[in-house]
């Protein structure tokens, strides 16, 4: 505490000393372990730079060689002239070789993608599976190269969490490590992707970490511009999208549009959204009924988008010609519509059939194109007031995609920089602030977080809700060595009432216990045979219970403010 009697000055000059000296502890004990990890951020960043251009790569050959163009960015302008049976057998032929890849190599038959993703870095030590994710990677190619109707993003995310998990079993990193070094390979990936340095960067906090630390921010930034030099180095600085009509606000008088704007592209997200999710369950429900083999559900879904298909050709892949022509406006308000319904239609069929992709591609064409048509109803409603129709196509674009991810921070600026168009903010973030605001009451937060909560994994309720979850009885409990733990006695009659827990369940299971019973400890078994009676191996304490989940609280919430 600084002394009142002393100069001000003297003061200042001492606590300069103080920070030179700690400042100086920091450089020379933490420094150098610091700066070796921003090197390994940069490898990483590279590594998952050149993995996000090989995929994007190996997609527009694959395309280039099924559908026989050189010009992948216009496939589906030259889908139209192809005959009409190569279109319907593509699609059913990749869905097929995706259903053989995912029913050997996965134990579930389903695609990883953005949402495993972000259960390794909440309850994994940022790990991921490497099989499946392998797996996962070559179906979500020989998807997008067949004709499937999804993006790249979730690939590419789940293949950089494969990656970043190498390294982190080879250097034996604690958890605060392996997540950064997962949002490090994210952010590098979805950089070298999209061309998009910056959205990369906070996509990997928003939307994976789900925090924004200090700590994890230099290293992140790092490896985003890593990934982001990698593509330039193919595709040069260019945008995604290349805008013909810029678009401006006329007068603040506008701003309202966008705000219904926004509120409409949050319900067509949640709609969007729902959609997958009812083609899942449906799917599934199918699948059991027919005693369809998991493996041809991918192709049978290939098969709907071939015939879908040969009437829409816009569906095929990613997308980005027709989202291109809707933010130029070369649609008129029946075929904005019309795509936009088909295009979700699709999405929801290649999700449904397990056939691999992500899903922010999509969402963004679908809000390219409902903001085009609301953008063609408002100016041709009040056409002295309003701008073009293309800047609704903008904002439009952003407000469903941000609502599906639930990242308005990151989603604002990938579409900026796709776009290079940093005039109309205002009417992006308007449009943004209130669809993202409506979509997150309507769903669990996201389309990653709903899907994990469909799962029974309660991410989207914070971390009091998950970390009960990551906690093992048999961890927490006092064995039967233990002088403080409960007797036999009481314990085997509580296991003969039913009141016990085994050693493999999470606290999650058994808080209600405690509750239900009220009772101070259960005991923890581990269950034998039919003839012989279940083990003791100890008892678990209501208030170790409490202790361990205040432990992992604190630790979490330290590592989110560090």
């Amino acid at each position: 505490m600084a002394d009142p009697r002393r100069p001000i000055l003297a003061q200042q000059f001492d606590l300069a000393v103080r920070a030179f000296r700690d400042g100086w502890h920091i450089l020379r004990y933490r420094g150098p372990s610091q700066i070796q990890f921003w090197f390994i951020a940069l490898v990483i960043g590279i590594a998952a730079g050149f993995g996000a251009l090989g995929f994007r790569m190996g997609i527009d050959a694959l395309q280039a060689w099924l559908y026989g163009t050189e010009d992948v960015q216009r496939l589906h302008s030259y889908a139209e002239h192809l005959p009409w049976y190569w279109i319907l057998l593509i699609p059913v032929a990749g869905g097929l070789v995706v259903g053989v890849i995912l029913h050997l190599f996965t134990p579930d038959g389903r695609v990883r993608a953005v949402a495993d993703v972000i259960e390794g870095a909440a309850m994994g030590n940022g790990r991921v599976e490497k099989r499946a994710g392998f797996a996962s990677i070559a179906a979500s190619l020989i998807t997008l190269g067949s004709g499937g109707s999804s993006g790249r993003e979730g690939p590419v995310v789940h293949m950089a969490g494969v990656m970043s998990t190498w390294i982190s079993n080879r250097i034996h990193a604690d958890g605060i490590t392996g997540r950064d070094l997962l949002g490090c390979a994210v952010a590098a990936a979805v950089s070298a992707s999209f061309n998009a340095p910056i959205a990369g960067a906070l996509f990997a906090l928003e939307v994976v970490l789900r925090h924004f630390a200090v700590h994890a921010f230099a290293p992140i930034v790092i490896a985003s511009i890593a990934g982001t030099v990698i593509s330039r180095m193919e595709y040069g600085d260019v945008t995604e999208f290349v805008l013909t009509t810029p678009g401006s606000l006329q007068f603040y008088v506008e701003l309202p549009a966008f705000l219904i704007l926004g509120l409409l592209s949050g319900l067509i997200a949640v709609l969007l959204m729902r959609g997958i999710f009812l083609a899942e369950d449906v799917g599934s429900q199918l699948q059991g009924w027919l005693h369809l083999p998991r493996w041809l559900r991918p192709g049978v879904s290939g098969a709907m988008l071939g015939g879908l298909a040969i009437f829409f050709p816009h569906i095929i892949g990613v997308g980005y010609e027709t989202t291109s022509l809707a933010l130029s406006g070369a649609f008129p308000l029946r075929e904005a519509i019309v795509f936009a319904l088909v295009k979700a239609l699709a999405v929801a069929i290649t999700f449904g059939g397990r056939m691999g992709g992500g899903v922010f591609s999509p969402s963004l064409m679908v809000g390219a194109l409902s903001g085009l048509a609301f953008g063609l109803v408002a100016t041709g409603v009040l056409p002295d007031v309003s701008g073009t129709s293309t800047l609704y196509a903008f904002a439009g674009m952003g407000a469903v995609a941000a609502a599906v991810l639930g990242a308005p921070i990151s989603t604002t600026m990938i579409v900026f920089e796709l776009t290079g168009d940093w005039q109309i903010g205002i009417a992006v973030m308007a449009s943004v602030s209130l669809s993202t605001a409506l979509a997150s009451r309507l769903v669990d937060r996201s389309f990653f977080l709903t899907q994990l909560e469909r799962r029974g994994i309660h991410l989207a309720a914070g971390p009091q809700a998950y970390l009960l979850a990551m906690l093992r009885a048999g961890a927490v409990m006092r064995p039967v060595t233990d002088p403080r733990c409960a007797e036999e006695g009481p314990c085997r009659e509580m296991v003969a009432q039913g009141l016990c827990i085994e050693a493999s369940a999470t606290l999650e299971a058994a808080m209600p216990i405690f509750d239900r019973a009220e009772v101070d400890f259960v005991p923890v078994i581990l269950r034998g045979t039919d003839e012989a009676p279940p083990e003791i191996l100890g008892a678990l304490y209501q208030v170790d219970a409490l202790k361990a989940y205040n432990r992992a609280l604190a630790a979490t919430a330290a590592e989110e403010h560090s």
